[in-house]
């Protein structure tokens, strides 16, 4: 397996693929990565010359943020959220969505496992 990012990227995938398994590097990173590293068609992994994978590390050590700097980025701008007061952080602070969804019947990863209340019924059950 060949690494990259600190990742080892798959050896029978096509390059563009195998790519994806870093962490910040989508399908549209990954074809534009392929273009600037100079690397001819889409070979798979196991295909590449050393020269090419540090090519590969070059133009993403050069250009883009990824795996651990990426992360510290996201996570440092959540604290910021929380910190602030904002309402996205409240939301992040409580583990609740952020981007407005409902959460009165939807929202079960983020909410849990569901909780029984005394004295209710669902809907379900009507005798």
């Amino acid at each position: 397996m060949a690494r990259v990012a600190g990742i080892d990227i798959p050896d029978g995938q096509r390059l563009d693929y195998s790519l994806r398994r870093i962490y910040g590097i989508g399908p549209v990173i990954a074809k534009d990565l392929v273009i600037k590293a100079a690397v001819d068609g889409n070979p798979r992994v196991r295909d590449l010359s050393e020269e090419q994978l540090a090519r590969i590390r070059e133009v993403i050590d050069r250009e883009y943020k990824v795996e651990g700097d990426l992360h510290r980025e996201v996570n440092g701008n959540i604290r910021r959220l929380i910190d602030i007061g904002s309402y996205r952080g409240q939301r992040h602070s409580r583990g609740l969505p952020v981007r407005g969804q409902r959460t009165k019947t939807n929202a079960r990863t983020k909410r849990g496992a569901r909780k029984t209340v005394a004295g209710r019924r669902s809907a379900g059950t009507r005798r």
